[in-house]
């Protein structure tokens, strides 16, 4: 293989990614929307609690969500600013962007050579609106993208070197950042570390060799997982915690076929058709064909975690499908890169030079023709400028109606309160514990279930004798588990006088002395 040097077009286009995904930001930011997503505030909830807390500490982290996107914030979410805006997320949200533009432009590179296949990867990339979107807000998508593709571009730029090159120490720690990011990762490393070991004994290394720098691979990672299952085990009293987070949607619920097409419908709605069918054709391609790429399709095991959710009855979510539209969009890249390679050979669309020492490309026209093709496709079938009608930017907009009705939970609430501990519980209102502290709640005025002994003794005995206000979720998910303890035993809430409602939260105040 011939091997590509870096040039500054890959850094350019990084640059450009960031700068489209920052003007994205204003945008959206203007139109309220930055935290429109209920995990958007509720990612800034879990990194301000660590400290802003009745019981603060690194238990406060969680067990549901894994603790590097909220490390990272962990600091700058104590800063009233960054909490309330989300500022701070969202500009690790646009770096990430930048960063994985590079990384899939260097891979192209590195695996092509093609200056069209490096501009359709990023150009798919920076004009697709979801993906915009998702890099302006304080998810944890884009961080996860970010690393993922980091991490294949160093494995594959590992793979590429000769035989017996140590493993690069930016590639473990990439690994291990990666199993502490989302759960999809884990799917992603493993086929990376799978396919990486068929490479190399594809080129008959030694399958001792092999075997030992598997093992190495595999260390990092294993060791953030297993760190998490013992912070698990610790925080919750639970290895992990795979159910209890949501009410099984019967769509989809051990339906096999239906789920996997509705993660393909997903993927398409998000990327578009034919962005969709020449990057999974590029892939099987790769797969059959060209051996010392297939590690990157492990970009793909993503698709393994929405599909498994589906079947076990988690509702639906299109955003699920966001790193599968970003393989997509490398994968383009790759395809136009490849189609260039078979030209060049075939002589297609020759071109002549009056310099012998000239490098002639004779597919370059021709891939900068498929080039220009795709791109339009890809903004006809998902258009930059859709605004609020792109899909995840839809799905991010259902709180939104519901957040304008708490208002008036908001309104009683807030003139009233003096102090007193309010009850809630995180797992269904942290969302909107992030809307109050825009009229100046903290974390540490709410008991809930990161405070242990605190909330069980309210959940025991009644809340009446400790806190002054609760909070109910009624509606969403079924209820929260303070509306079920209510269902089932009206006397719970004895000495609480309910006062008012609004975007399905009740709002109850201490009407008798504790």
């Amino acid at each position: 293989m011939t091997r590509q040097t870096p040039t500054r077009l890959e850094s350019w286009l990084a640059c450009g990614a960031a700068a489209a995904a920052t003007i994205a930001w204003g945008f959206w930011y203007a139109a309220g929307l930055t935290l429109s997503h209920y995990d958007a505030k509720a990612h800034l909830v879990v990194a301000r609690r660590v400290i802003d807390n009745l019981t603060p500490g690194w238990q406060q982290i969680g067990a549901v969500w894994l603790p590097l996107p909220h490390l990272i914030n962990l600091l700058p979410a104590q800063i009233d600013l960054f909490y309330r805006t989300g500022l701070f997320a969202s500009a690790v949200s646009i770096g990430c962007f930048g960063v994985t533009v590079w990384a899939s432009t260097r891979v192209i590179r590195r695996a092509t050579g093609s200056v069209p296949g490096i501009l359709t990867a990023a150009l798919v990339f920076a004009l697709n609106p979801n993906l915009l979107y998702l890099h302006a807000t304080p998810m944890t998508e884009p961080l996860l993208i970010a690393v993922t593709f980091t991490m294949v571009w160093w494995l594959y730029e590992w793979l590429s070197d000769e035989p017996g090159c140590p493993i690069p120490g930016k590639l473990t720690l990439i690994m291990f950042a990666a199993a502490w990011t989302r759960y999809e990762a884990w799917l992603v490393i493993a086929a990376a570390i799978l396919l990486a070991a068929l490479v190399r004994l594809a080129r008959r290394e030694s399958v001792g060799a092999v075997a030992i720098d598997t093992g190495r691979l595999s260390l990092w990672p294993g060791a953030a997982v297993l760190l998490f299952l013992l912070a698990s085990r610790v925080t919750v009293g639970s290895w992990f915690v795979s159910s209890g987070f949501f009410v099984p949607d019967p769509t989809y619920e051990g339906l096999i076929l239906r789920s996997a097409l509705a993660v393909w419908w997903g993927t398409h709605q998000l990327s578009g058709y034919i962005v969709e069918v020449v990057a999974l054709t590029a892939a099987v391609f790769i797969l059959v064909r060209r051996r010392e790429l297939i590690v990157t399709t492990s970009l793909f095991a993503t698709a393994a975690l929405p599909f498994s959710a589906f079947v076990d009855g988690h509702p639906f979510r299109i955003r699920y499908m966001s790193p599968l539209v970003a393989a997509c969009a490398l994968f383009s890249g790759l395809a136009i890169g490849l189609l260039e390679q078979w030209a060049d050979r075939r002589g297609l669309v020759a071109t002549r030079s009056a310099d012998p020492s000239r490098t002639v490309h004779p597919g370059r026209r021709f891939a900068y023709v498929l080039a220009a093709v795709l791109v339009v496709s890809a903004i006809v079938e998902s258009p930059p400028w859709s605004g609020s009608r792109a899909p995840v930017i839809e799905e991010a907009e259902w709180d939104v109606p519901i957040s304008l009705e708490r208002r008036a939970v908001t309104h009683c609430l807030a003139p009233a309160y003096h102090g007193e501990k309010v009850l809630a519980s995180m797992g269904s209102l942290a969302h909107y514990m992030q809307e109050l502290s825009t009229e100046g709640f903290n974390i540490a005025d709410f008991v809930n279930e990161g405070n242990g002994t605190l909330w069980d003794i309210a959940m025991s005995t009644g809340p009446a004798p400790y806190v002054g206000w609760m909070l109910v979720e009624e509606q969403a998910e079924g209820g929260d588990v303070l509306a079920q303890r209510i269902r089932q035993d009206r006397s719970f809430a004895r000495g609480m006088e309910r006062i008012c409602e609004g975007g399905g939260v009740a709002l109850y105040r201490r009407s008798s002395a504790p």
